[in-house]
């Protein structure tokens, strides 16, 4: 390890070529790692550290995560049990009621749209404008086959490059962008979309005679859309007053933006725990998820109304391109397992499962904290992590939990105070 001015470095030449015992030795010395810690980042569970190794760079172990089934969903007729992967304490449980009472009006009706992704091939340099997107156009057939010869896959099944659309930036530069729509089927599609714009760059500069610069799939896909529908009966959910300050906290959501992030972020607090369990690209979905107003104007992505009967009807319209093949979820054991726990057929399936996951989540969200506020049940599992993390396991920490809910009194303090005493008192 290099040393600057006697302090540790992190300036570390050829870490990357290191065994994975020699980046632990010098995790060990730059952080005082002690001998219990160093025995904990050895330990991996049902990931081997040598696949880690190979899945990303610079591994030194790998990171747990609880996983819990979702009961109760029933979604275009179909019955799911959902495994979502989260630290987050209510949000399984709150699914899990938010399904239950959708249920008893039968369930979430889901559907998606074709699974097409948009591939974006930046031009910076060129003449005149008009005659570059004529160029492009007038030379369409070509630039999609260039790109299909990229998937033989995608081209077996019909699917793969099937337009082209042409937009001009307001930047500095007047940056004309192509957009590549691309089919990819069951795969969330990153991958060959990045291939196909490679693929077609080289040519859009020969016939169109410019520049092009990125090359790279859109996070945003204004054409892969999925909406779930469900209806939550008043009397299941607390009364019409209930409905009615749903309503109106979900019309707060949809115009303010300071609560829209947080009204949103419930959403997808269902939808990436699916993802995480399944190792598919949450960050994707949250950049889709969060950017889609820029299209719609709407700043939610979830609605709610009356039915004529009073009861409460929740919608979700959300971008989501999600995969079922590639990937690290076909690598990884645990991730296979899960998703065949989902049983699902195809990306578009899995799509409108995560759909009415979002839409349940919201609603759970909404209902509490326009009911009893969202402390009291969230404050609650709050008070069990708490114990867990001083210590205590078993029935201490239901013991510890049920005394700071009972006074009112949650923090990492008081469970260590109670833990001291409940071990007193077995000791005696």
């Amino acid at each position: 390890m290099s040393v600057r001015m006697g302090e540790k470095s992190s300036e570390i030449p050829g870490f990357h070529k290191l065994s994975i015992k020699e980046r632990l030795s010098v995790l060990k010395d730059f952080s005082d790692l002690d001998d219990t810690e160093m025995a904990s980042l050895m330990k991996t569970g049902s990931l081997s550290i040598d696949l880690a190794d190979r899945l990303i760079e610079n591994v030194v172990s790998t990171l747990e995560l609880p996983v819990g089934i979702v009961p109760n969903f029933l979604i275009n007729g179909k019955d799911y049990l959902i495994p979502m992967a989260i630290e987050e304490a209510s949000v399984i449980a709150a699914c899990s009621n938010a399904a239950k009472i959708a249920r008893a009006s039968g369930g979430f009706t889901s559907e998606s749209s074709d699974p097409v992704m948009i591939g974006q091939i930046q031009i910076m340099e060129y003449g005149n404008y008009e005659e570059v997107k004529r160029t492009i156009l007038d030379h369409r057939s070509s630039i999609l086959e260039i790109a299909n010869s990229r998937s033989k896959t995608l081209s077996s099944m019909g699917a793969g490059a099937k337009d082209i659309e042409i937009r001009k930036l307001n930047d500095r530069r007047s940056s004309i962008i192509i957009h590549l729509l691309v089919d990819v089927r069951d795969a969330m599609g990153a991958n060959v979309v990045n291939s196909m714009c490679e693929s077609v760059a080289p040519y859009i500069e020969e016939i169109a005679q410019c520049k092009t610069n990125l090359r790279i799939l859109s996070n945003l896909t204004p054409y892969r859309i999925s909406r779930s529908k469900a209806t939550f009966r008043k009397e299941l959910i607390g009364g019409e007053e209930i409905v009615e300050r749903i309503i109106s906290a979900y019309e707060m959501a949809n115009v303010d933006p300071y609560r829209a992030a947080t009204h949103n972020k419930g959403i997808m607090n269902g939808i990436d725990a699916v993802l995480l369990a399944t190792l598919n690209d949450w960050r994707s979905a949250e950049a889709n998820a969060h950017t889609y107003h820029e299209l719609t104007g709407n700043l939610s992505l979830t609605s709610y109304h009356k039915d004529s009967d009073s009861n409460l009807v929740g919608e979700i319209e959300i971008p989501i391109a999600v995969g079922i093949v590639g990937g690290s979820t076909n690598t990884v054991k645990k991730a296979s397992i899960f998703r065949k726990i989902l049983n699902i057929s195809n990306s578009m399936e899995f799509a409108n499962i995560l759909a009415a996951t979002g839409l349940a989540q919201n609603f759970s969200a909404i209902r509490a904290l326009s009911a009893e506020g969202i402390q009291k049940g969230h404050m609650a599992l709050h008070a069990r992590s708490l114990a867990a993390s001083v210590g205590a396991s078993g029935s201490e920490i239901d013991q510890i939990a049920g005394i700071m809910v009972s006074t009112n009194s949650i923090s990492m303090t008081k469970a260590k105070e109670l833990l001291d005493e409940v071990r007193k008192r077995t000791n005696k």
